[in-house]
């Protein structure tokens, strides 16, 4: 049976730290895949979300059978990423691409990120400690749905 971990985190990344989150992400993605997660599902939002997915992609040339999971918030959104050749390679290399919306709406944001966490065993969320937003909602959301979670922290 599949075991699945999706992601959250912050779309505004301060550079300076990039190379740090990346390691520790990557290394959070290393964990997952030794406890036996091989389904990894990204909102592909900007920042932590194409991170994510970049890096599983990279993982699932070493480890086989490691599939990518994309959750779009709504169709116009999938049709921007779509258009652009770097998000574009990564939709095509994902194993299932859900819509979770046809048209955007207030809370789609919400709706897909509880989507990948109804569908997740494990959460790993790139979070600064901010107490309000999509990151701090998604955990809350998960820790009352008693999904694991384990955070990156970063100021």
């Amino acid at each position: 049976m599949s075991k699945t971990c999706c992601v959250t985190g912050h779309r505004d990344l301060p550079a300076g730290r990039l190379p740090e989150i990346t390691a520790a992400l990557s290394a959070e993605i290393d964990r997952a895949i030794a406890e036996g997660f091989d389904s990894f599902f990204s909102g592909f939002a900007e920042g932590v979300d194409l991170l994510f997915a970049k890096l599983v992609v990279q993982k699932s040339s070493e480890h086989p059978g490691i599939r990518l999971l994309a959750a779009i918030p709504f169709r116009q959104r999938f049709e921007r990423l779509a258009s652009v050749p770097e998000t574009a390679a990564l939709l095509d290399a994902c194993a299932e691409v859900h819509v979770v919306s046809e048209a955007y709406h207030e809370g789609v944001y919400r709706d897909r990120n509880r989507f990948m966490v109804d569908r997740s065993q494990l959460v790993l969320a790139v979070y600064d400690g901010r107490g309000r937003g999509g990151t701090a909602g998604t955990l809350a959301y998960a820790r009352k749905t008693g999904r694991r979670a384990r955070v990156v922290f970063f100021k």
